[in-house]
């Protein structure tokens, strides 16, 4: 009896790291497909962010362009993550350095 009762418990604690493990790697790609959507967002606007989303197995929740700023929201799974980004390009260092 004791020994179905260490059984069960065992099966119980591994499905709940499984399931814990999980999470972590959604969560992890939903980071990086914000992050990607943010950068393709702010280089080329709203198709590519939604392109690049979609490639990383992400849906695009939100766009959104403020100021210089592109702000994304995506989804994998049941895990959402939000990134941003500044449209343009930063001005090369001076060859003389900070003054």
């Amino acid at each position: 009896m004791l020994l179905a009762v260490a059984v069960v418990l065992t099966g119980l604690m591994g499905v709940g790291l499984v399931r814990l493990g999980g999470g972590a790697v959604a969560r992890a790609q939903a980071h990086a497909a914000a992050d990607a959507a943010a950068l393709a967002g702010a280089a080329d606007g709203r198709a590519a962010a939604q392109a690049v989303a979609a490639a990383n197995h992400a849906t695009l929740e939100r766009f959104e362009v403020i100021g210089s700023d592109v702000v994304v929201t995506v989804r994998v799974a049941s895990e959402r993550a939000e990134a941003r980004s500044r449209a343009g390009l930063i001005p090369p260092p001076s060859p003389t350095g900070p003054r």
